[in-house]
């Protein structure tokens, strides 16, 4: 397998308050992790700057009209309780936006087989009507749809493994059936929505994991719901929404994964891309708030991806 690491050192102007979960050191984290002797075959490139108003392509206007008025020409402000923006925000969510469409360009011409898009502010919980929960805009959602949009890719998979459900995701492509997602999350817990009834236009599969459970469930889970109905979608690219935060050791959750229970997800979604799509795999980088349980995660999920064998 070849796999392309994309990311960018204007993250980290991305600010948040001290103590905030979602700061610059996450980025630090994984890029230590990915610069190990183990990754050495990994593919690597700088994001570009994307067209942030591709945004409209799956948000009201609203949204980057309120980031944009919300914005401080200097320091930190919150744009709801949890979320906040600073000045150079826009340029980080422009170029979270370049990675993730040229993570899909590589993967798409063929230059890679799959690739890992290391980048902040996370997206999945943007709605189609407002930022929230740490992100401003749904990167993975523009993703899909240019997607579709650029090189005819007419079924798009969205597979969710952060611990906490991709409420912007589900919002926005929850009437429309060329889009699948499907989700593993704790339940209850923020964002409070992803009841396994949720079930769209039979688009969207929820898979709610309770407080205090294992990678043997969420492993029972995947395997009985989840990687059934992704294989029946027949899809073309499968996108990966890779939140860490389910890791045993994170501040924001209470389940029990390790390392190897990321790997095992990567590795079956990695079974599907092959049999359904050539292979063809974009991950993008959601939560994860354990510096070490966060490097630890996603160098289980990078290894998989670029070696085609978990574990």
């Amino acid at each position: 397998m070849s796999t392309l690491l994309v990311s960018q050192t204007n993250f980290a102007r991305h600010l948040t308050p001290a103590g905030h979960p979602e700061g610059p050191e996450r980025l630090e984290a994984v890029g230590e992790a990915l610069a190990q002797d183990g990754f050495a075959a990994l593919a690597r490139e700088d994001a570009p700057s994307a067209d942030l108003t591709l945004a409209e392509l799956v948000h009201g206007p609203s949204v980057l009209d309120t980031i944009r008025d919300v914005r401080p020409v200097e320091g930190i402000r919150p744009l709801t309780a949890d979320t906040f923006i600073s000045g150079d925000s826009l340029e980080a969510s422009a170029t979270a936006l370049g990675a993730g469409l040229r993570g899909l360009e590589a993967v798409v011409l063929g230059e890679v087989d799959n690739a890992f898009c290391a980048i902040r502010p996370p997206g999945h919980h943007a709605e189609r009507n407002r930022s929230m929960g740490f992100c401003l805009v749904n990167t993975i959602a523009i993703v899909a749809r240019q997607a579709q949009k650029l090189y005819g890719a007419d079924r798009i998979a969205i597979v969710d493994f952060d611990v906490h459900h991709g409420n912007g995701t589900q919002d926005i492509f929850m009437e429309d059936g060329s889009v699948f997602y499907a989700s593993s999350h704790q339940m209850p817990l923020f964002p409070y929505t992803g009841r396994p009834d949720e079930a769209g236009v039979g688009n969207i599969v929820n898979t709610a994991l309770t407080a205090g459970s294992d990678g043997a469930l969420m492993r029972e889970a995947y395997r009985e719901r989840i990687l059934p109905a992704l294989d029946a979608f027949h899809p073309d690219i499968i996108l990966i929404s890779a939140g860490f935060d389910a890791d045993r050791r994170d501040p924001l959750a209470q389940i029990n994964w390790d390392p190897g229970d990321f790997a095992w997800i990567t590795g079956k979604v990695l079974d599907i891309a092959e049999k359904r799509c050539s292979n063809r795999i974009v991950s993008l980088l959601e939560g994860g708030y354990d510096l070490d349980g966060l490097a630890a995660g996603v160098s289980a999920h990078v290894r998989t991806l670029l070696t085609g064998q978990a574990g």
